[in-house]
């Protein structure tokens, strides 16, 4: 970024009352003079405190301030994290549409929001790039509480267009007058919604402006009928030639005069549909115009523009490289999706890596397992596995859904299919998991992946409702492992259940465990009790036991409390022989758990406990009623009390020594 001072003599430029004065500056810089002191050039970028100060610079200097953009987010995400490469992206897009657009009385919805950075630079939160994706920092995707500028927030794909009709239909009731406006990437416009939400403003009539942002890629490279479609209208010349034509026809036309105007509207849209074939979207009663250069600025401005006079709705289709200005992330297989994580030395494998490696060595024992994802390839750890069997992989676009019921499918037809999903996205396939997965008792294996508190994704990313919502379907297995080790052997013995599993498991390294050669088949529906004490039993889930087997020893070393310390493993079914004989003791329990508290797993164990009419004291730690913002994994951890230290306060909590708990629970309630 180029802002420096620059101490100058003034001369009878200055105003007489000595305040600072703009003007255009070398390379489309603003220079600010203070009377009889110093001259102060500041970037452009740094003049923009309001989408409406674009509307006075001029197609050069917007050019400049793209660049000035594109370099603060090098220097801003490389420090911070984040994601990169679709920002980078849409630097020219996104100044195109608040050129054109007055936000936020006109309504801009970016899907997903991983693409929001620069409508965020532009809409008064620059100095806030410090803190992003921090505890109590600017956030990651949108939301609505963070700026009046953010109409609707999002975390998930697909959703933009579904809300914008919402948005415009509510306008229209009101009898309101302003543009609503949903950017949605080609990856996300494989989501079934995203289409169910086209099919309704065609039907509709709206008007309502989508722009496509097409850069051929998600996270992973895109994938579908869909996404082959795009790249015919981006590569077939004869396409590109009969649009060159058609647009010089048009070109001829619009001088005619404003009396036939209507008329050549018709005959334009006849001479289009005689020279180029009708698109999908014009099948849904969209107005279409593209393929157009999205990083050519004026075009851009240009297109827009004629958008906001069209009646009905209108899809502009964007061609835009992820990564763009950015070499690196340019020539990069993923475009940069987000900034690479420095590499860390000696670091125990992830239990991502970990699953992927256990599904690898599964594969090569039984040609019955396929891999079935929703456009996460890379991030479940699975490009090796793809090279390895290309042709028991399966990426099925951002479409959960349609992974349930293809997963279902696929096993009612005698496969094992192993469906790799982060848990915050399985949510969206709840229905299919009900219905087409356990309904029939079918061998699934839901491999679920970010499990517990993801960190700087935030609310929209936080896997913590997946225990309560899969425990309560019958036929459903739910499990979590201790460590890496053990989540070897959970894959393997869930792979051997006639019926559907799902084993959770979180983001992070693991404990660094020694892995055994062999796998093993766990007993099915047992705890594992680690440690024996007459004090306290501590009932822990997944990666909640190494912390509380800490919190043991703080306990017997600082307090002389002795606690039974159980691994859980299995949710459902829970081991009940084991945890009755532990109520039968009389002893407080404690259970803690990475989920939601609301009809988690300590939930499950108050269940039984109370079904066999025992009555023990009993405190569940969890994740409390509600939505946990972004932040350190550890430090959210924390925050919650989901460490050792905040199990060794709520054990003396329970067994009534007198401390004081400062995590959330006690802010939000028990």
């Amino acid at each position: 970024m180029s802002f420096f001072l620059r101490p100058t003599l003034i001369g009878g430029g200055a105003s007489k009352t000595g305040s600072p004065r703009a003007q255009e500056g070398p390379c489309g810089l603003l220079s600010v003079v203070h009377s009889g002191a110093i001259e102060v050039l500041i970037t452009l970028l740094d003049s923009i405190q309001d989408p409406k100060d674009l509307k006075q610079l001029t197609e050069s200097q917007l050019v400049t301030l793209a660049q000035e953009i594109r370099d603060f987010l090098v220097s801003s995400i490389s420090r911070t994290g984040g994601h990169f490469g679709a920002n980078m992206g849409v630097v020219e897009l996104t100044l195109a549409l608040h050129r054109v657009f007055d936000s936020p009385r006109d309504k801009i919805l970016w899907d997903v929001g991983h693409q929001g950075y620069v409508h965020k630079i532009l809409t008064g939160r620059k100095d806030m790039f410090p803190t992003l994706r921090k505890l109590g920092g600017l956030a990651g995707f949108l939301k609505r509480s963070e700026s009046p500028h953010d109409p609707f927030g999002a975390g998930h794909s697909s959703t933009s267009i579904s809300a914008a009709v919402g948005m415009a239909v509510a306008r229209d009731l009101r009898r309101e007058n302003h543009h609503v406006i949903a950017v949605i990437g080609d990856g996300a416009l494989t989501g079934g919604m995203a289409l169910e939400a086209m099919n309704h403003a065609g039907d509709l009539g709206l008007d309502l402006i989508v722009v496509l942002n097409d850069n051929e890629m998600s996270i992973s490279n895109n994938v579908g009928a869909v996404s082959k479609y795009l790249t015919r209208l981006r590569t077939d010349p004869s396409y590109a030639k009969a649009k060159a034509d058609i647009d010089h026809i048009l070109k001829q036309l619009s001088g005619v005069g404003a009396k036939v105007t209507k008329v050549l509207d018709r005959a334009k849209d006849a001479a289009r549909h005689m020279l180029l074939p009708i698109t999908p979207f014009e099948g849904f009663g969209f107005k279409y115009i593209g393929p157009i250069d999205g990083h050519d600025l004026p075009q851009l401005i240009s297109v827009f523009e004629r958008a906001k006079e069209i009646r009905g709705p209108v899809l502009i289709h964007t061609l835009t490289q992820k990564g763009k200005g950015y070499a690196q992330a340019e020539s990069s297989e993923d475009k940069w999706h987000a900034w690479p994580s420095a590499v860390k030395g000696n670091q125990p494998p992830s239990y991502t890596n970990v699953f992927a490696a256990t599904v690898a060595e599964l594969a090569r024992r039984d040609e019955r397992i396929v891999v079935v994802t929703p456009a996460m390839l890379s991030g479940s750890g699975l490009t090796k596995f793809q090279k390895e069997f290309p042709t028991r992989t399966f990426d099925v676009g951002i479409a959960e859904q349609h992974a349930g019921t293809f997963c279902a499918g696929l096993a009612a037809a005698g496969k094992r299919p192993i469906f790799a999903v982060y848990s915050t996205f399985l949510q969206r396939a709840y229905d299919q998991t009900i219905h087409d997965i356990c309904i029939q008792n079918l061998p699934v294996l839901l491999a679920v992946d970010r499990a517990g508190i993801v960190g700087p994704d935030g609310e929209t990313h936080q896997g913590v409702f997946d225990v309560a919502y899969l425990r309560t379907v019958p036929n459903m297995a739910v499990m979590m492992p201790k460590d890496e080790n053990e989540l070897r052997h959970m894959l393997y013995t869930a792979s051997q259940h006639d019926g559907p599993v799902a084993v959770r498991y979180p983001r992070a390294d693991g404990l660094g465990v020694p892995l055994d050669e062999t796998l093993q088949t766990l007993p099915w529906g047992k705890s594992e009790v680690l440690r024996e004490g007459a004090d306290l039993t501590i009932i822990a889930l997944g990666s909640m036991v190494d912390p509380a087997l800490k919190a043991a020893r703080t306990l017997a070393d600082d307090y002389q409390i002795e606690s039974t310390v159980v691994n859980l493993r299995f949710v459902k079914p829970l081991d009940e022989e084991l945890i009755v004989q532990l109520g039968k003791t009389g002893r407080p329990i404690l259970t803690v758990e990475e989920a939601a508290l609301a009809g988690g797993a300590g939930s499950a164990v108050a269940e039984l406990l109370i079904d066999r009419g025992l009555v023990v004291p009993m405190r569940r730690k969890g994740v409390p009623d509600t939505f946990v913002e972004h932040g350190g994994r550890d430090e959210v951890l924390h925050r919650l009390g989901l460490d050792a230290d905040g199990i060794v306060a709520d054990a003396l909590q329970l067994l009534g020594h007198k401390g004081k708990s400062t995590h959330i629970l006690d802010k939000v309630g028990t």
